[in-house]
């Protein structure tokens, strides 16, 4: 599908460094320094085997001007080793440290002046290779959340794509190494861009219902079969969500009110809500396709969980309806695990 921005706005994937600038700077500078260090102390302390062309003694401002000539060039000539020694320790250690030095003085000009092209070629290709990733549409309180509890199951952070108008944001996503994209998610341009239809999952939470379920609207267009989350903050708005496209609606408000609600007929009912829910549960719902080995059988025997529901088709059935009692190829089980 062609973009009508496509051709003015370019969005570029980008992730942050594990490892701050000035951090290596800092050690490669130190590094440097005591290589330098060792060189001049041992010059010093040897300064009776060199010799200057003059034929005048050996300050220490000649000893720093040779050392910084030495380790940097091959020398002028106008101060040399005269003794064995001091022709060794040129030759074995002051050869090393010149070698040294100039790849920290490479490797520090390419951080700062050729990496910067090198990540944006680089992201460039990891952007038209990108698949199986989740693609989560705002970074305010309930995307971070999502986020946060996906990493904590195991996700990879790289895997994770957040696409966000807001600098601030984006500074937070990237903080817990994940890629991110600027750009408004209601554009099918920025949306192609995080290769939306490639990607597993989408998880949309803008902040407002409408912006919301345009998204969804935009997403569903550009992969007709991704299953998409939304959170809507309105029960007015649930339905519209629905119909737009979402495959989960999720209403902030409305989930704590069950809690609490469970939690006046019992309390372990809530509490055990919460532990289905949350990452450091003793059990985890899990959701996968029916096997060979299950086809024909009853949902109570399956051996993996506890079964509590098929997916078939358009329609779903609990454990005690009688369509449960058959399970069928394509059917899709929705089952309490331990969590591992």
């Amino acid at each position: 599908m062609h973009t009508d921005d496509a051709d003015t706005v370019h969005y570029r994937l980008r992730r942050q460094s594990r490892t701050p600038a000035w951090l290596a700077l800092s050690w490669r500078a130190l590094v440097a320094l005591a290589l330098i260090g060792i060189a001049l102390a041992v010059h010093w302390f040897d300064r009776e085997g060199l010799r200057q062309n003059s034929g005048e003694p050996v300050t220490f401002a000649d000893i720093l001007y040779f050392t910084m000539i030495t380790v940097t060039t091959v020398g002028y000539g106008d101060i040399v080793p005269v003794t064995q020694q001091a022709r060794m320790f040129d030759t074995f250690v002051v050869t090393p440290i010149r070698l040294f030095v100039w790849l920290i003085f490479l490797g520090t000009a390419y951080d700062f002046l050729l990496k910067g092209v090198w990540e944006k070629w680089r992201m460039s290709v990891i952007q038209r290779h990108l698949e199986g990733h989740v693609v989560v549409a705002g970074f305010g309180t309930s995307g971070s959340e999502a986020v946060s509890e996906l990493i904590r199951r195991g996700a990879d952070p790289g895997t994770i794509v957040v696409v966000d108008e807001r600098a601030a944001a984006l500074r937070t996503a990237e903080s817990c190494g994940t890629t991110v994209m600027e750009g408004n998610a209601t554009r099918n341009a920025a949306l192609e861009a995080a290769r939306l239809s490639q990607a597993r999952a989408l998880i949309v939470s803008a902040g407002r219902d409408d912006t919301s379920i345009l998204i969804v609207l935009t997403a569903r267009r550009i992969a007709p079969d991704l299953p998409i989350s939304v959170v809507i903050r309105s029960e007015d708005n649930e339905a519209i969500a629905r119909q737009a496209g979402a495959d989960v609606v999720i209403n902030p408000a409305s989930f704590a009110g069950l809690l609490l609600a469970g939690s006046t007929h019992g309390a372990h009912t809530a509490e055990y809500m919460a532990d289905l829910a949350a990452s450091g549960g003793r059990v985890v719902l899990r959701e996968r396709e029916v096997s060979a080995e299950e086809v024909g059988k009853s949902l109570a025997d399956i051996t993996t969980g506890l079964g509590h529901r098929i997916y078939r088709g358009h329609q779903n059935f609990c454990f005690w309806e009688p369509e449960a009692a058959r399970l069928e190829a394509g059917d899709i089980i929705v089952e309490v695990v331990p969590r591992r």
